[in-house]
C-alpha cells in the first residue's frame, strides 16, 4: 500500500498494485473552451462535468468580469451567453492566474470587442511567451502591447477584425483556437494552417453551437459573423489527467485498473497509440459520441513495455504526458527518448531540466537535450525529495515514480496539482490501497 502525508508535502510510498475503478476530473481542454464559446453564444448553456481545475476557474472568473452570467453548482456549469456583441468592458484586470490556455485563447475573443482588456497572470504564466499569439491577432486588426520579449501582461486594444490565412510556425492549439475564436468577429473565412495536426476541441465545438467550420488537409477555417447557440454540454474525463494512471497500473505489478468516462478524442489519445505497440496492456471500452467528442472505458494491466524513441511527429500529441513517459522509461526494456519538444522549457516550468534533475535525485541516469530527453531502461529509483517548482504535472509525475521507487518519495509543494486535479492524491491513493 502506498502511504500520503496529509501536509503541503506529499509522501508517497512504494505501491503493491493499482487496482479498482477511478474517475478523472472533466477535461480541462474542453471545458476552457465550451465556457468561452457558451459566454459569446446566444441564449443559455448548461455545461456538465466541468474541470475542477484552478485554470478552468479561472476561465469563468475572468468571463465574470466581462459581464457574463456564470452560476457553478459543483461540476455543472450555467452561462447566460451574451453574444458576439454583448460582452461588457471590463473594470479591472483580467487575471488569468496560472492558465495559458485562458490567456492566449480568451485573447482572440478580446481582439474583437470595442474595448480595451488587460490580461495578466501569475509569476509562471507572466514567463510564458505570449508573441505566437500577438502576432496573427495584430495581423486581424488587434492592437496587442505586451511586456518585453512578448510576455505578459497583455493590453488589448480590440475593434473591427479582418479575416487572414495564417501559417502557424509552431503547432499549438491554443493558438489555432485564438484565431479561430477572432475570426468569429471578422466578416468572411479565417484560415489556419498546421505544421502538424494539434487537439480539435475548438473546431468540434464550433460546429455543435452552429459556426461553419471547413477542414482540409492541415488547414481549419471559420465563417466570421456566426450565430452561436447555447446548448448542454457534457464534458468527458480528462486523458491529460488519466496518463498519470494508466503509468502507473502499467509500472506496478499486479495492477488492475479501470478509468471511467475518458475523452478519447483522436487528436488526444497520441499515448494509446504509443504504449499499445510496446506492449502496454490497455484496452479502450463502452465507447459513446457525446457533443462530438469521443469517450469511454480505460482497462489498464500491469505489463513489460518495449520503450523506444518516440517519433517526432508524435511528440506534440504527448506534450503534456511526456514527464510521466519519461518516469515510465526508467522502467522498460529500451529505454525512451524524444526530440521536438522545446516547447516544455516554457511551460509551468523548464520540464525537460526539471524532469531531468528529479530522475537524477531518485538515481536514474538520464541525458538531457535542448528539445528532449533520453532516460536508460531498467533502471531502480530510490526514493527522494523532489521539488515541483509548482509545475503541476511535474507532482503528478513523480508521485507515480514514487510508487514503483525503493523508500519514501517526498512531492515538495504538492498543492499545485490543484492546476488541474485537485483530487489527485486522493484518487491515487484510493487506487493504491
Amino acid at each position: 500500500m502506498s502511504s500520503f502525508s496529509s501536509t503541503k508535502a506529499k509522501k508517497v510510498s512504494p505501491a503493491k498494485r493499482v487496482t479498482g475503478s477511478v474517475r478523472m476530473p472533466g477535461d480541462k481542454s474542453i471545458s476552457h473552451r465550451y465556457a468561452l464559446l457558451a459566454a459569446i453564444a446566444e441564449g443559455p448553456s448548461e455545461i456538465h462535468g466541468f474541470a475542477s481545475s484552478a485554470d478552468c476557474q479561472s476561465t469563468l472568473d475572468c468571463l465574470k468580469r466581462l459581464g457574463v452570467k456564470i452560476d457553478r453548482q459543483g461540476d455543472a456549469v450555467s452561462i447566460q451567453g451574451a453574444g458576439l456583441a454583448g460582452l461588457k468592458p471590463p473594470q479591472e484586470a483580467l487575471d488569468a492566474g496560472n492558465s495559458g490556455s485562458t490567456m492566449r485563447m480568451l485573447a482572440g475573443i478580446l481582439a474583437g470587442q470595442p474595448f480595451r482588456s488587460v490580461l495578466t497572470g501569475d509569476a509562471s504564466l507572466s514567463r510564458r511567451p505570449m508573441k505566437r499569439v500577438i502576432d496573427p491577432l495584430a495581423r486581424m486588426g488587434a492592437r496587442i502591447q505586451s511586456a518585453e520579449g512578448g510576455l505578459p501582461p497583455l493590453q488589448i486594444e480590440g475593434g473591427a477584425l479582418v479575416p487572414i490565412r495564417y501559417e502557424l510556425p509552431v503547432a499549438s492549439a491554443q493558438v489555432k483556437s485564438a484565431i479561430l475564436l477572432a475570426g468569429l468577429f471578422a466578416e468572411g473565412e479565417t484560415e489556419v494552417i498546421e505544421p502538424s495536426p494539434t487537439r480539435d476541441h475548438t473546431e468540434i465545438a464550433l460546429e455543435q453551437m452552429g459556426a461553419e467550420v471547413g477542414r482540409h488537409g492541415r488547414a481549419v477555417a471559420v465563417r466570421g459573423r456566426a450565430r452561436l447557440e447555447g446548448r448542454k454540454l457534457h464534458v468527458p474525463g480528462d486523458i491529460s489527467s488519466a496518463a498519470f494512471f494508466i503509468v502507473a497500473a502499467l509500472l506496478v505489478p499486479e495492477s488492475n485498473l479501470v478509468i471511467q468516462n475518458v475523452g478519447l478524442n483522436p487528436t488526444r489519445t497520441a499515448m494509446l497509440d504509443l504504449l499499445v505497440p510496446m506492449g502496454g496492456r490497455v484496452k479502450v471500452l463502452n465507447v459513446e459520441m457525446v457533443n462530438g467528442e469521443l469517450l469511454g472505458d480505460l482497462h489498464v494491466e500491469s505489463s513489460p513495455v518495449q520503450g523506444g524513441e518516440i517519433p517526432p511527429a508524435m511528440v506534440p500529441g504527448l506534450i503534456d504526458e511526456l514527464p510521466v513517459l519519461a518516469v515510465l522509461g526508467t522502467q522498460t526494456e529500451q529505454g525512451l527518448s524524444f526530440h521536438g519538444a522545446a516547447e516544455l522549457r516554457v511551460k509551468e516550468s523548464d520540464r525537460i531540466a526539471v524532469v531531468a534533475e528529479s530522475l537524477r535525485r531518485m538515481g536514474a541516469e538520464v541525458e538531457e537535450f535542448p528539445d528532449g530527453l533520453r532516460v536508460a531502461g531498467r533502471q531502480r529509483l530510490r526514493g527522494a525529495e523532489i521539488e515541483t517548482y509548482g509545475d503541476h504535472r511535474i507532482a503528478m509525475a513523480f508521485a507515480v515514480a514514487g510508487l514503483v521507487a525503493e523508500g519514501a518519495t517526498l512531492i515538495r509543494d504538492s498543492a499545485c496539482v490543484d492546476i488541474s486535479f485537485p483530487n489527485f492524491f486522493t484518487t491515487l491513493e484510493q487506487a493504491t490501497q
